[in-house]
């Protein structure tokens, strides 16, 4: 192939080729020198930062799993308490209904016993009442029948010597 029939932009001279290798490796050794580290540094700013912030992201994970732990177990104890709460207010409840019936039923039991002891005087008195007036009323008839019977004298000397010889044959008989 003949190069001479190219046009120059295609092939360039030796010196020109020259200058340019020269410039470039002096570009070069400035980037590497120079420019790379600065590069190369924050890069690796970059992936420390990116590394710090998912070591961060982890931990505040694992913080909240912790926190998501302390919390379901918050609530269990919670629940638990509530649990134990409603169980002694239960037997606090039946306690205290329990008391009251027994309160009830010893005062139901002393109203009865009361009441049978007042019916039981109110008797004693009525009986009582009863008897006086069967008494009185005894005398009464007793009275008016002896009037009757000893309206004249003999009748009252009869009745007075039947009566002494009662007493009289009572006496014997002792």
């Amino acid at each position: 192939m003949d190069f001479s029939k190219l046009p120059a932009i295609l092939t360039p001279d030796l010196g020109l080729l020259f200058w340019m290798l020269l410039s470039f490796a002096v570009i070069f050794f400035v980037l590497i020198k120079y420019a790379l580290p600065y590069i190369v540094g924050m890069v690796n700013e970059r992936k420390d930062y990116i590394d710090e912030s998912l070591k961060k992201a982890h931990e505040a994970s694992e913080r909240l799993e912790n926190i998501r732990q302390e919390g379901e177990a918050i609530l269990q104890e919670a629940r638990e308490k509530q649990a134990q709460i409603l169980r002694e207010a239960a037997e606090t409840r039946d306690a205290i209904v329990e008391k009251a019936q027994g309160k009830a039923r010893e005062e139901s039991a002393r109203l009865i016993a009361d009441a049978k002891a007042q019916i039981e005087g109110e008797k004693r008195n009525a009986i009582r009442d009863i008897r006086s007036q069967v008494a009185e009323l005894s005398v009464q008839i007793a009275e008016k029948v002896l009037r009757d019977k000893l309206s004249s004298d003999a009748a009252q000397m009869e009745m007075i010597d039947r009566l002494l010889d009662d007493i009289s044959v009572d006496n014997k008989k002792e």
